[in-house]
Order: structure tokens, then C-alpha cells, then sequence
């Protein structure tokens, strides 16, 4: 199973951070997205990507105008992944637009083609069904700010195929992963597992009203040595991924604290376009997040 030309569906935060990072290891990356007006969007978020690659990794410029150069844009999906060796998906974490998803492209994808979803919390199992090829279906999933936080965490279904499973594990080592396999089926994987409960009380703080973003952060990163601290890290991650997880969760256990949680972000957040590090302005303003400044933790 040679995995040459890659698919990525969905040009969001991680979506474009996903496609970049595998151009940049030298694989041809097609984006897809809804429309062709979103696509002409998210080439700026490459560029500001290829500038934090100068940054943080000291890629050269040629390395990035290469980069560039194997990314190839299309919002027809037929189009898409009519070579597609592997098919990413990054779209909304909503369970039924990722089923409707699946379905489309199980109708125009080659046989050959696996398909992988970067679901943050969502189980393979949900979607294999609506794949139509469940052997060749499992999640691969990639933390923020993927060129530094360069985790991929490979999570099958009981029907998924051990070739599969172990290519996309020598994939994700390909693009300079390090890659870690589960064993199971885990909700959240290990990251997610690890730091969706940090989030959730970070919020839950917040919207009680016990402490303010800036005292909840800053108890964080003192307290633990961490470089950032909750709402940090939820501007990072995406306001609009944190609104629909913690719906979901709402809907599902219909519990009111959670519900607050969710009509607080709509209110502040979602509503007024406040989305995180992408729109410049979430928990904090960006580029100069007031958590950078030297005197945040006296």
C-alpha cells in the first residue's frame, strides 16, 4: 500500500496544518474544501504557515515555495481524490456531516484509496459503516501546531486491516511523526484524553464564575511549569471545535452546567466571530497575547 498523492478534505486550522506538513516531507497534496472561496482563503493561512516553518523549524525558502508547489486546490470532490492514495479528513466535528461526508466519497473515491479521519473525539467505528470500505478506515489524528507538537495517534475499528492500521503508521513517520499507535478504540485517543478534562474545567471556572481567563491561565502555568494555560490553548485548538464538542456533550448528557458552557461560547465567542489564534481574537487578541508578556505570572 504506496501512499504517493494524499487527499486532505477540509482547509480549517488543523486541515491546512495537515496538507502543509505533508507537502513539506515531499508528498503531492491535493485540498479540498466546499467551495472555491473558502479554498482562496485558506492560502493565506499556507503562507502564514510557511512563515512559522522559517521560524520554528529554519526551513529555508526554498523548502517552502516547494512546499507550495506540491499543494493543488479543488471544491470538486470527484476531482479531489480522483488519484487519492490516502483521503484525511478534517471537516466539522459533527457527527452526521461527517457521515454525509463518508458517503459522498465513498461514491467518487478510488478502490484503492484509505481513508482516515482526524476526528478529535468521534470513534472510527461511528463512521466505518458510511465509509463503505471499513477495512480500509481508521483515524488518524494530529495535535496543533503539527510542526512542533508533531504527535499522530493512529486509532483503528475492530474492522479496520492490520496492513492498513501499519501504513498509516509508516505514513505518519514519513512526515516526520512520531507516531503512536493504539491498541483500541479510546474516545479522545490519548491526547484529547489527557486534555479535555483541563479544558472543560478551565471553562467550567470561567463560567461559574470563580476565577477570570487570565487568574485560571495563570494558575495553570505557574502551578505546573506548563507554557500555556487552558484558554491558550483553546484559542489554538479553535473555539468553534471547543463549541461543538461541548454541545454534543450537552445534548447527550443534558447537563445544564455544560449547556452554559455551550450558550457562554456561542454568546461571546462563536456569535461574534471570535475563534481563536485563526481570527486574530478569541480568549485573547493576537499577534501579542497578553500570556506572552513578561510580567504575566507575577
Amino acid at each position: 500500500m504506496n501512499i504517493t498523492k494524499v487527499t486532505l478534505a477540509g482547509s480549517g486550522v488543523l486541515g491546512s496544518q495537515i496538507a502543509f506538513q505533508t507537502a513539506f516531507h515531499g508528498y503531492a497534496v491535493m485540498v479540498y474544501d466546499i467551495s472555491d472561496d473558502i479554498l482562496e482563503k485558506s492560502k493565506t493561512t499556507f503562507k502564514k504557515l510557511g512563515d512559522s516553518y522559517k521560524d520554528d523549524l529554519n526551513a529555508s525558502q526554498k523548502q517552502i515555495d516547494e512546499t507550495m508547489d506540491r499543494l493543488s486546490f479543488s471544491s470538486d470532490l470527484a476531482k479531489a481524490v480522483a488519484n487519492a492514495d490516502l483521503v484525511i479528513e478534517s471537516v466539522p466535528e459533527d457527527p452526521s456531516i461527517k457521515k454525509d461526508f463518508y458517503k459522498k466519497l465513498a461514491a467518487v473515491a478510488p478502490e484503492k484509496t484509505i481513508f482516515a479521519s482526524n476526528s478529535s473525539t468521534m470513534l472510527p467505528s461511528q463512521f466505518a459503516e458510511s465509509t463503505g470500505r471499513p477495512a480500509q478506515f481508521a483515524a488518524l489524528h494530529f495535535a496543533n501546531e503539527i510542526w512542533k507538537h508533531n504527535t499522530a495517534e493512529i486509532m483503528g475499528h475492530p474492522g479496520t486491516d492490520a496492513d492498513v492500521f501499519d501504513t498509516l503508521v509508516a505514513f505518519a513517520k514519513s512526515i516526520g511523526m512520531v507516531a503512536l499507535p493504539l491498541k483500541k478504540e479510546q474516545p479522545g485517543y490519548i491526547v484529547n484524553s489527557l486534555l479535555v478534562p483541563l479544558l472543560s474545567a478551565g471553562l467550567d471556572l470561567l463560567v461559574r464564575g470563580v476565577a477570570d481567563v487570565d487568574t485560571i491561565d495563570k494558575t495553570w502555568m505557574v502551578a505546573t511549569g506548563a507554557p500555556t494555560g487552558p484558554f491558550a490553548i483553546l484559542d489554538v485548538v479553535g473555539i468553534t471545535t471547543a463549541y461543538n464538542i461541548n454541545k454534543m456533550e450537552a445534548e447527550k448528557t443534558e447537563d445544564s452546567d455544560k449547556q452554559k458552557v455551550v450558550e457562554y461560547l456561542k454568546e461571546h465567542f462563536i456569535d461574534k466571530g471570535k475563534l481563536g489564534v485563526a481570527t486574530g481574537e478569541g480568549f485573547y487578541t493576537y499577534p501579542n497575547p497578553s500570556f506572552k508578556d513578561a510580567d504575566f505570572l507575577k
